[in-house]
């Protein structure tokens, strides 16, 4: 049971940080979210990452729940005006929506390298 938490844990701990899947090291990231083409370190080719759209929808579903939860206690308790609602929830939603998206894309790429991820593939008899 010892060997097998820290292999579940790497690439999740990599992914994170915004490092590189292989070696922990180099960095994942060039900006925000755009992804560097390869690690500084090791000079693993990024071009395997494909999170698609991935992040986004964890982030969206996650965030979008938190904050709609939040509004609709704050209305049925306080019933405050519609301004203060504007003043809480607007930056509320920047905030739940913008800072986790890196470390969710962070986390899917390395977990995508990490489980060897690859698009489906038919074989030749055209059965998947």
């Amino acid at each position: 049971m010892t060997d097998i938490v820290p292999n579940t844990y790497l690439p999740i701990g990599r992914g994170l940080r915004g490092r590189c899947p292989r070696c922990g090291e180099g960095k994942l990231f060039s900006g925000l979210v755009n992804l560097r083409s390869k690690c500084d370190r090791c000079g693993l080719d990024y071009s395997f990452a494909d999170a698609g759209d991935g992040p986004a929808v964890f982030v969206i579903l996650i965030g979008g729940a938190l904050v709609v939860f939040a509004a609709l206690i704050t209305e049925v308790v306080y019933e405050p005006p519609y301004w203060v609602h504007a003043a809480l929830w607007l930056p509320m939603i920047l905030l739940v929506t913008l800072l986790p998206l890196r470390l969710i894309k962070g986390v899917l790429i390395a977990l995508q390298y990490y489980h060897k991820a690859a698009p489906g593939r038919l074989d030749e008899k055209g059965e998947s």
